[in-house]
């Protein structure tokens, strides 16, 4: 019995001892088991860290290794070689050109005023001719028989009117009588004088000087009244009639003088003055037409030329200019280089005037300075360069 219960006490010991033993074992295997878990992450964050160090290692020597190829390329880029101009002060001027065409001062159409026959065509187209000068004789016969008859009859008026007027002054003769005879003679002198009139236009003279363009008779030829005889021009000298857009009316008022081309007679330019501006545009084009007053003593300008109107808006005496082809725009900026101890410089510029190929500088640049001209899209700021030729005139620069 006391054997039986000795050995069920080892026993119970032994059931207490082995359970003390496995709860030890239990919490180290839970332990384990979380570190594996981690292992993977807390490996992958290695790699990752790795990686981002040796990239940006790599990244570093990749921008020392570019900026040393730079500096090496800079010190081995030879110079370029570039035109520089001078900036010499000079006039510049906003100039507007209006198309134009030439007209005679004055175009005159002589008519007839009597019926007749043409007898004497005394002049020929191109002949220059002076006022009074005699054009043409028409057949004046039954115009001097008319003369004649009213002459005839305004003498015999005349006569009875002084018997009657004597004897009105002696009470011998009504006034009745006397103011019939005396609107009678009237009448005569009037059909006298109408028929000497016409027969002095059997005799057809210039009404103005000027020269032939048109003769439109020939010799025997009937003329009816208001026929045509010939077509005067006055050329000595001439008008120039320009349509000016509303946007430069104002601009024209302001000018008296003007300079007008004519592209026929070689580009030649002809100093012209301001006759008249109308004060309303026309219906068409709505256009203000303008008249310039042209000498043509030399009677080289010709009526219905075409011709080139240049009108000076604004100019600037004294300004500093560039060709617009050495404007650079970057960045909505204008910029040109300039050259200094051989070196060039960027400089932002503000634009003003445009006349043809040349721009005015107001503000950026300043006479004496040194501007590329040619090359200057080839080169950067603080860039050593070789200037091969400087110019004070642009026109040198494609010579």
């Amino acid at each position: 019995m006391v054997f039986s219960t000795s050995l069920i006490l080892w026993e119970a010991k032994q059931m207490e001892t082995k359970g003390n033993t496995s709860r030890p074992e239990k919490t180290g295997r839970k332990w384990l088991k979380r570190i594996w878990a981690i292992l993977p992450m807390l490996f992958l964050i290695a790699i990752v860290s790795v990686i981002v160090l040796l990239f940006g290692r790599i990244q570093s020597e990749n921008e020392l290794l570019e900026a040393r190829k730079k500096a090496e390329l800079r010190r081995k880029q030879p110079d370029v070689n570039v035109v520089a101009l001078r900036l010499v002060p000079s006039p510049i001027r906003d100039r507007i050109n209006f198309p134009g065409i030439v007209e005679p001062w004055v175009k005159l159409e002589v008519l007839t005023e009597v019926r007749g026959k043409v007898i004497k065509k005394a002049v020929e187209e191109g002949d220059s001719v002076q006022k009074g000068n005699l054009l043409a004789t028409l057949d004046s016969r039954d115009y001097q028989n008319a003369l004649n008859s009213a002459k005839a009859s305004y003498k015999n008026a005349l006569t009875s009117l002084n018997r009657i007027r004597k004897l009105h002054k002696e009470q011998l003769a009504p006034r009745s009588q006397l103011d019939g005879l005396v609107a009678q003679t009237a009448n005569h002198k009037a059909d006298m004088d109408t028929a000497a009139l016409d027969l002095e236009r059997c005799t057809i003279r210039a009404p103005i000087s000027g020269v032939i363009n048109r003769l439109h008779i020939e010799n025997g030829q009937y003329l009816n009244d208001s026929d045509r005889i010939a077509e005067i021009l006055q050329i000595d000298r001439v008008k120039v009639r320009v349509g000016i857009p509303e946007s430069d009316v104002d601009a024209v008022r302001q000018l008296e003088d003007f300079h007008v081309r004519i592209d026929a007679l070689g580009g030649k330019i002809f100093p012209a003055k301001k006759h008249f501006l109308s004060r309303t545009a026309d219906d068409t084009a709505h256009l203000y037409s303008l008249e310039l007053l042209l000498s043509n003593s030399q009677g080289e300008i010709l009526p219905d030329m075409f011709a080139r109107v240049e009108i000076v808006k604004k100019e600037v005496p004294k300004s500093v200019s560039v060709p617009l082809y050495a404007i650079i725009s970057r960045n909505e900026e204008n910029i040109v280089y300039v050259v200094r101890e051989g070196k060039t410089y960027s400089r932002k510029v503000k634009l003003g005037l445009q006349e043809g190929w040349r721009i005015e500088i107001t503000q950026g640049l300043e006479p004496g300075e040194a501007v590329v001209v040619v090359g200057h899209r080839g080169v950067t700021d603080g860039q050593t360069v070789s200037v091969v030729r400087t110019v004070t005139n642009p026109e040198d620069v494609v010579k």
